[in-house]
């Protein structure tokens, strides 16, 4: 199985952009020993259609497109219920068990995620009910994941 990170949008040079490319590196060096084939990273163009409802139906479609066949999406978005690291890691390892194919993350744009990706969704995860900017949260995430990677491996980065 493949982990995919999705994200609307393009991270721009700077501190968050380091340390985002810093969690990237060590999630792939990572895979293998948590039984992953490896990690996809994805950055979607923002729609430019006029009207919210619009942007967020073109982008929620080339989220959807990016997904593998038989592979499970993760929304991540505010409105969904949070989730410890220790249960993402579960629900990772549940994925890779059962041979899906890919296990895709996926961070909508500005004007969020379409509802009806929600139909589409295995999970829905929230960092907190608080919004963050969408940089942050892609730092977030890449952390996230490589934890969950270091979990599934037995590795002691993860302590509690």
């Amino acid at each position: 199985m493949r982990l995919a990170l999705l994200c609307v949008g393009k991270l721009k040079a700077g501190p968050e952009r380091l340390l985002f490319d810093r969690y990237l590196k060590r999630l792939n060096e990572g895979a293998r020993s948590a039984g992953l084939a490896g990690v996809d990273f994805r950055e979607i163009g923002e729609s430019r259609a006029r009207r919210p409802d619009e942007r967020r139906a073109e982008e929620s479609a080339a989220i959807l497109a990016a997904v593998p066949k038989g592979g499970a999406l993760i929304l991540l978005d505010e409105r969904g219920p949070p989730a410890t690291s220790e249960e993402w890691a579960a629900d990772i390892g549940r994925a890779r068990d059962a041979s899906k194919p890919g296990y895709a993350v996926a961070i909508g744009g500005p004007d969020g995620l379409d509802p009806s990706l929600g139909a589409a969704a295995h999970r829905v995860v929230s960092f907190g009910a608080m919004t963050w900017p969408h940089q942050l949260v892609r730092v977030m995430a890449g952390e996230q994941l490589y934890r969950a990677v270091t979990i599934l491996a037995g590795h002691p980065y993860h302590r509690r």
